[in-house]
């Protein structure tokens, strides 16, 4: 797999990252989640798993000629804003060994992939109901 960087949102160390593929999907290196309260809202499959990323990292999409505004609702693969303004993002993780070699990814960071239709489809217009889910506070 081929891997562009489109940005991340630090000038240094590793941080949050986005990237295209040449697969028509995006690669989004952001936070492991260990918060019960947020992993029991979603509905993970077999090999996929979640990050939380900032949401200002969604603005480097205009590089790969996408609209860089906000997200126009929250449904797969965008499941959850938290109430500290940062997405919840699941995918499939990455295990590829040529696209981990081509990102410096540290310890409490993984990488999940994301078709880019999908990416593409929440920055549309709704049709019908706005799907927003938060993420509910711990209670």
């Amino acid at each position: 797999m081929k891997l562009r960087f489109l940005g991340k949102n630090s000038q240094v160390g590793d941080c949050p990252t986005l990237y295209a593929t040449d697969r028509d999907s995006y690669l989004v290196q952001g936070w492991k989640i260990f918060a019960d309260d947020i992993l029991s809202q979603l509905d993970l499959g077999e090999g996929e798993t979640a990050v939380e990323v900032p949401t200002e990292l969604f603005e480097h999409l205009e590089k790969d000629g996408l609209p860089s505004g906000e997200f126009r609702r929250l449904e797969d693969p965008l499941m959850v804003l938290t109430p500290g303004g940062t997405y919840v993002v699941q995918g499939r993780e990455v295990t590829d060994p040529e696209a981990l070699s081509q990102m410096s990814i540290p310890d409490y960071e993984t990488v999940v992939e994301v078709p880019k239709a999908a990416i593409t489809a929440l920055l549309e217009d709704p049709r019908g109901a706005d799907l927003q889910r938060r993420a509910q506070p711990a209670l």
